[in-house]
């Protein structure tokens, strides 16, 4: 994920020419049922899960079942996906420009507004996101060595379950999420760590995924808190240290006194 490059470093008065690690980027592109769907600028591990985690996370199926092969070719960067002999990429979908690292491609659908509220009787004190945040943010081996990518993961209220990063935020929630398909792991009752802005189409992809819990370290737009809102999702932000934000369905927080 990361490639040495000579760069001029000026520290001060001392200058120097050193070898530096820089974030790797690829470009990756999703064909099903052999037609070209979309290329996606991406970090070059894992490309099967972000391509299976885009489909789903985008609506474009619903589940691991309904791809019924999934062929990676890392050399040529593309992925190729077989789904069911009626699927039409263009009919219900609208191609947008999203707010995501590298102009990340979105889809949206008129059936987006209704899509099913996260339903979910979890619920956490704030140690329990401050100690998973901890431990999230000790995983990010590349992020220490370029400052380059994104992370995300699922977690249950005890641990970190699946870690992912990518040079985009919206990728590395693709990655967690085809993952857990690939794996047949739950997500109904995870929490979702970020460490990226929560735009809308972040809080879309959550609750693609049935998720009840969106977490992150950075700030969410007005947008996705009324989103959050509407679809029951609780939305928390800028968690760092000791505090925290929480935007939306507060009632999953178990608040009291010195927690």
């Amino acid at each position: 994920m990361q490639k040495l490059r000579s760069v001029l470093r000026i520290d001060r008065e001392k200058v120097g020419v050193v070898r530096d690690p820089v974030a790797e980027e690829f470009q990756l592109t999703i064909f099903i049922n052999d037609r070209e769907l979309v290329t996606l600028a991406c970090s070059p591990v894992h490309m099967e899960y972000l391509a299976l985690g885009f489909l789903c996370s985008e609506g474009f199926i619903k589940g691991r079942d309904e791809a019924e092969e999934v062929v990676l070719d890392g050399r040529n960067g593309v992925v190729r996906i077989t789904v069911r002999e009626d699927f039409d990429p263009d009919s219900p979908f609208k191609r947008f420009i999203t707010s995501g690292c590298g102009r990340g491609v979105g889809y949206y659908r008129p059936l987006d507004v209704s899509l099913k509220k996260v339903e979910a009787g979890t619920k956490v004190p704030p140690s329990v996101i401050f100690g998973l945040m901890r431990e999230f943010q000790k995983l990010s081996e590349a992020y220490r060595e370029t400052g380059g990518v994104h992370s995300a993961a699922l977690c249950d209220t005890e641990r970190v379950l699946v870690f992912e990063e990518d040079i985009g935020r919206h990728n590395a929630l693709d990655k967690v999420f085809g993952r857990c398909l690939y794996e047949g792991l739950p997500t109904s009752d995870g929490l979702l760590l970020t460490t990226g802005r929560v735009s809308s189409e972040v809080v879309l992809k959550v609750v693609r995924m049935g998720v009840p819990f969106l977490i992150s370290r950075s700030a969410p737009t007005d947008l996705a808190v009324g989103f959050a809102e509407g679809l029951g999702v609780t939305l928390v932000g800028f968690v760092r240290g000791s505090r925290m934000n929480v935007y939306a369905h507060r009632e999953r927080i178990l608040w009291t006194r010195g927690n």
